[in-house]
């Protein structure tokens, strides 16, 4: 390997370059507004390749060129990085002599990025110049990794420690998060430009002490994480430190943040599945102490490595491989040097899958290490000493051409460039005289990697039947207008009108979109439509499935790779089509946003909806990953992530996993969810901008403001396509102000906080809006307030409120906000229905309004059908009864008023004496039966007319309790 100034081809670079001058102009300038000595021709002479062959090495030697000077004579690096230096401030960047634990947020953030730059600079300068070993090289970036996280850790700690104490487990030992480093971070081989795989954990299960509150262990450590994937993933004006990746944790992105160690290890012993058996030969623990690592280790060995051949391994290792070789072939990636054939995810199943089948017999093979577990692969014959001789030194020309190919731009890539200016830099950067020596080179190896890949563990291929079956496919991409061979390739399948079908395809496979596909995304639409018709041999309603899906293959024709995923996953095919047939909502909302195919993908997932804490948690890891104040990114995740989840209850809906009373709970928790999100937002954007408002000279550092639902919120009986009817009640002092800069009164403040609520939930981004919202329910409507303080709105309530307004008052309660005035917002609610009233007014005003709503708003009729909401024994029909008897008797029975929703009232008024445990019976079943109606009506786009006499008996036995009802006069 020759290093770049010596390589012959290195001149022939340099007249190629037109801006080789300007790049030394730049040095120089920034050399003399330091008031450093410019740089002499011979100094020029030895740096210039290191900022001609890396745009990154140049960019930082601009704004540090102090750094050139230790470049000069940087022949080796004595030292790792570590947390010591780090915390105490290295000379090069030590910052007015203060300790890392001395910074504010900001500062500490800006060393840890100021010091990953010093590093990278003169680790990529030593790599260009040939002075430094793969293994070494490595060796450092995962040390600067653990450096990294641990000074994150330990200022996180001591900036918690006045507010929240410590976490001391049983013993009275203080405990750390654990962190545990995954994938090439654990086996300490770390690329210059990688995502850094992580895992939370702690000791055990506690409450903190010693701080002004006490916080459980597992919300304590999860603030710690979430700082640590903030302090690092971040990217400031100084940049980035690392990328953190937590998809490997249990569950994924749905599981929790943080785990303590039994749970981890119940985890991998109950739970844990063949792909994370894999990953977790190379974890680690990177943060946390010896008591730790020893514990971590007890539970990791035992789940990686079986003492007896394990031939499920083999079954796992073989589906694994045929995944890798399909991606291959299906991709477009064979300029790919790590996913591509023969490349670096490759070599590392070779060695990863026998270390996998004969770890558990031989500790040998234990080893994180691929460079130190390959020459023990040849000494216990797993492999002859000539494989393992190819596949050493196949690794090291691909990482070190990894490495080349990152530290261009600081960028994670693995990609061969098709320039020939960028080839020439890649070959002198690895130490090659031409690119043609360096790419023939690498084909070498990659054939022979691929070789041994290909001759471990037999695998089974494609049936001549499926081929078969693809093959026609292609064909008819190429001749869409061959309507009997569309014909013919649809035989088997019984279609209501199958004409019509083939038709519809024809004139989809003629779409511009598909005529001037790449021939890749021809190759894998074919693939993928031999699979989905396969599987629609034994559907019902093959048309309907065919109809929804091909709005879906439209939309993401430009975006092959999800039929990759699709193709790779035939459950997932399996899922979409069932999907697709029970709901026209799931086709529309795939077709508007493709990444949602994704949720298909694992079924843990699909059909386990989440909890509100696991949204919670969720919802904050997407946000951590966000630049904090680029509010449009922020709007639109939390939009994807509301669709993301939608889909997911409506598969547990579809599927019935999940009754009706928890397919509304769902929805309700992820509103709720997003609200707190939506207000937490809002508040940081207004105090920024106008200080906290203070109240009684003192200032409130959270929102002293809360949300309150009604109606379909408000009963815990939102659907899929529900707006939220809401009312915003503050509590701050009337007369105060805010105390910033910008100050403003407290009543101007909380308007505009409202005003910022509305258009972050209401505003349309590329992902759609959160929800509609409709404020009418506020005291005096829209001509009222935006926002009204608790004392207005009970007085509002007392003297001035409709009746229909107490009404609705039975259905609300507080969804989000600051807790204290949640609970005084519920006193209030309690005392305003609890008044007594006279029930035959009551009553004449209720069914009054009832009257007028349904000659106004019932959409059905003899012709049209039932109208489930609106029509005569349909839902309103209930709830006003319901209303009525929560406003006539909570004075006397509170239990009716303990809850907002329907059903519990109906419980509670039978339980009272109220109604009959019968009658209460069967309204909750026939409301239930309304609303289970009204989802499946949502979910396939249709109205909320029901034609036919489906729910006659029910709509009959409604209709009796309310004539029961207006004409009873003891009720």
């Amino acid at each position: 390997m020759t290093p770049p100034a010596l390589n012959p081809v290195y001149d022939a670079f340099c007249a190629q370059l037109d801006n080789r001058c300007l790049l030394v102009e730049a040095i120089q300038e920034a050399r003399q507004q330091r008031g450093l000595t410019l740089l002499t021709e011979q100094q020029v002479a030895v740096l210039e390749p290191l900022w001609l062959l890396s745009d990154y090495l140049h960019q930082q030697c601009v704004r540090f060129p102090a750094w050139l000077d230790d470049l000069l004579v940087l022949e080796a690096l004595p030292t790792l990085p570590s947390m010591e230096d780090l915390i105490s401030g290295q000379s090069v960047v030590a910052t007015n002599g203060l300790t890392i634990s001395e910074l504010d947020e900001s500062a500490m953030m800006a060393r840890l990025r100021l010091y990953r730059q010093w590093w990278m600079v003169r680790l990529i300068a030593l790599d260009i110049q040939q002075k430094i070993s793969l293994t070494d090289l490595t060796l450092r970036l995962s040390a600067l990794a653990d450096a990294c996280v641990n000074a994150s850790i330990q200022w996180s700690t001591q900036h918690y420690r006045a507010l929240y104490g410590q976490a001391l487990d049983a013993s009275g030992e203080l405990q750390s998060l654990i962190v545990i480093g995954m994938g090439k971070l654990g086996g300490n081989e770390l690329n210059l430009s990688s995502d850094i795989d992580l895992i939370f954990a702690f000791r055990e299960h506690g409450e903190t002490s010693g701080g002004k509150k006490s916080l459980s262990h597992q919300e304590y450590f999860t603030k710690l994480g979430q700082k640590l994937i903030q302090h690092l993933d971040q990217i400031t004006a100084d940049g980035f430190v690392f990328r953190v990746d937590m998809r490997l944790r249990p569950f994924g992105q749905s599981g929790a943040l943080v785990l303590n160690m039994d749970s981890l290890e119940n985890y991998y012993q109950d739970q844990g599945r063949d792909w994370e058996r894999y990953a977790m030969i190379k974890a680690r623990v990177m943060a946390g102490n010896s008591t730790d690592v020893a514990e971590f280790e007890m539970l990791r060995k035992p789940f990686v490595y079986r003492k007896y051949l394990d031939f499920g391994a083999i079954g796992a290792l073989r589906d694994l491989k045929k995944m890798i070789a399909k991606e291959v072939r299906r991709k477009d990636i064979e300029h790919n040097i790590k996913l591509g054939e023969g490349g670096i995810r490759e070599v590392e199943f070779i060695a990863q899958a026998l270390q996998i089948l004969h770890g558990g017999r031989d500790s040998g093979l234990q080893r994180p290490a691929l460079l130190k577990v390959l020459p023990y692969l040849a000494e216990q014959d797993y492999l002859s000493a000539t494989d393992v001789e190819q596949l050493a030194n196949a690794y090291q020309l691909l990482r070190r051409t990894e490495h080349a190919l990152q530290a261009v731009k600081d960028e994670q890539t693995q990609l061969l460039p098709n320039d020939e200016i960028e080839r020439t830099r890649i070959a002198l950067m690895v130490g090659y005289a031409s690119w043609e020596s360096l790419d023939s080179a690498l084909w070498d190896v990659r054939r022979n990697v691929h070789r041994l890949f290909l001759e471990l563990i037999d695998d089974g291929e494609e049936t001549s039947e499926e081929i078969k079956i693809q093959d026609t496919w292609r064909l008819l991409l190429k001749h869409a207008d061959d309507k009997d061979a569309i014909s013919d390739a649809l035989d088997g399948i019984v279609w209501q009108d199958k004409d019509a079908t083939v038709q519809r395809i024809s004139v989809f496979l003629s779409s511009k979109n598909i005529v001037f596909m790449q021939p890749i995304g021809q190759e894998r639409l074919a693939i993928f439509l031999a699979m989905f018709v396969s599987q629609l041999e034994h559907e019902s309603t093959p048309d309907l499935v065919m109809d929804r899906v091909l709005p879906i293959l439209e939309a993401v024709l430009r975006r092959t790779a999800y039929l990759v995923l699709l193709c790779e996953n035939p459950t997932a095919i399996t899922h979409l089509i069932r999907l697709c047939r029970e709901s026209a909502w799931f086709s529309e909302a795939i077709s508007a946003t493709p990444s949602l195919l994704d949720e298909l993908l694992d079924a843990t997932t699909l059909f386990c909806p989440p909890t509100k804490q696991m949204l919670e948690d969720e919802l904050q890891q997407i946000l951590l990953r966000l630049p904090e104040g680029d509010e449009e990114a922020q709007m639109d995740a939390m939009r994807r992530f509301r669709l993301s989840i939608i889909l997911r209850i409506a598969a547990c809906d579809i599927t019935n996993i999940l009754p009706i009373m928890k397919v509304s709970d769902h929805l309700t928790w992820l509103a709720e969810v997003l609200l707190e999100q939506v207000l937490q937002q809002s508040w940081r954007y207004l105090t920024t901008k106008h200080g906290f408002p203070v109240s009684d000279g003192e200032e409130a550092t959270r929102p002293q403001l809360a949300i309150i639902g009604y109606g379909k919120s408000g009963g815990w009986e939102l659907g899929y396509d529900s707006d939220l009817d809401l009312v915003f009640i503050h509590d701050a002092q009337a007369n105060g102000y805010t105390n910033g800069n910008r100050s403003i009164d407290n009543l101007t403040f909380y308007t505009r906080l409202g005003q910022r609520l509305i258009h972050i939930i209401t505003s349309f981004t590329a992902a759609g809006r959160l929800y509609e919202v409709d404020m009418r329910l506020r005291p005096s409507g829209n001509s009222g307030l935006l926002v009204t303080r608790l004392e207005a709105f009970q007085d509002y309530q007392q003297k001035e409120a409709w009746t229909w307004e107490h009404q609705a008052l039975t259905r609300a309660r507080a969804l989000a906000g600051n807790a204290a005035l949640k609970a005084k917002f519920e006193d209030c609610r309690r005392s305003i229905i609890g008044s007594q009233r006279n029930r035959e007014e009551l009553k004449a005003e209720v069914v009054k309004m009832r009257e007028k709503m349904r000659a106004h708003l019932d959409t059905g009729g003899k012709e049209k059908g039932f109208d489930l909401k609106q029509g005569a024994g349909g839902i309103i029909d209930i709830e006003f009864m319901v209303q009525y008897l929560v406003l006539a008797w909570s004075h006397r029975y509170p239990e009716l008023m303990a809850y907002s929703d329907n059903v519990r009232q109906i419980e509670a008024a039978s339980k009272v004496g109220l109604i009959s445990s019968e009658k209460a019976e069967k309204m909750i079943d026939t409301y239930t039966l309304y609303r289970s109606h009204s989802h499946r009506l949502t979910l396939q786009k249709q109205g909320r007319v029901v034609q036919g006499d489906a729910l006659m008996a029910n709509q009959a036995l409604v209709s009796g309790y309310w004539d029961e009802f207006v004409n009873s006069p003891d009720l």
